[in-house]
């Protein structure tokens, strides 16, 4: 067994339709102006984006839409999204999507209110001391960052790739809709699974003394 200090704050909010909470959620929090931040053809084509906004704006949010979030974010895209909600006083960052749209989210979160370039916090240059709030409404399962500290940033200009890690962009809200992964390839589903299995195996061949109800829990999955 091993001692450890554990902290969740993310609000959950899990089952059919989950999505359609977000404006009341978001407007509870504060927010007045959301950057709903996301992928490509998908989360329009679906008619996802539209609900997603809908429901912002029926809770009296104003929106603002940033696409084109590619895998393996880019540092570019970033810039573009800092510089927006600095224009138009962006208060809560919104992603629609996977790990991809959800690291960007957060870098600009981080990156809006910073005076220095945003990619200080991924050299280790700076550690943020501050950030937008920051929400998903997710599509893809095992992502894993809509509950998590941490952001990957590929940087183009030499093609850097690299993490941040900080408390300050943990999602504030998460909304997980099952529904919402059904249109996913086959391929991306299995990879989802993979990447689940990956992790309980992790936990699970560990020569740690002492774990027998985490590989119970382990063996559950």
């Amino acid at each position: 067994m091993r001692n450890f200090t554990f902290c969740s704050p993310t609000d959950f909010t899990f089952g059919i339709d989950a999505h359609l909470q977000v404006g009341e959620k978001v407007a509870a929090y504060g927010a007045k102006n959301v950057l709903v931040h996301y992928g490509g053809r998908s989360a329009t084509a679906s008619g996802l984006i539209a609900q997603v906004t809908g429901a912002l704006k029926a809770a009296g949010l104003k929106v603002l839409e940033l696409g084109g979030v590619q895998p393996n974010p880019r540092d570019t895209l970033v810039n573009e999204g800092i510089s927006l909600c600095r224009y138009h006083d962006v208060d809560f960052v919104l992603a629609v999507g996977g790990g991809s749209a959800i690291d960007s989210a957060k870098a600009i979160a981080m990156g809006t209110v910073y005076k220095g370039d945003f990619w200080d916090f991924y050299t280790g240059k700076a550690e943020p001391e501050t950030a937008l709030p920051v929400g998903v409404v997710l599509t893809i399962p095992a992502a894993g960052s809509e509950g998590s500290p941490g952001s990957v940033i590929t940087k183009e200009e030499g093609s850097y790739k690299r993490a941040c890690n900080s408390d300050r962009i943990r999602p504030k809200l998460a909304f997980c809709n099952p529904v919402l992964t059904y249109t996913l390839p086959p391929y991306q589903t299995a990879c989802g699974a993979a990447d689940i299995m990956a992790h309980v195996l992790e936990r699970y061949c560990t020569p740690t003394e002492g774990v027998s109800l985490s590989d119970r829990l382990c063996e559950a999955v």
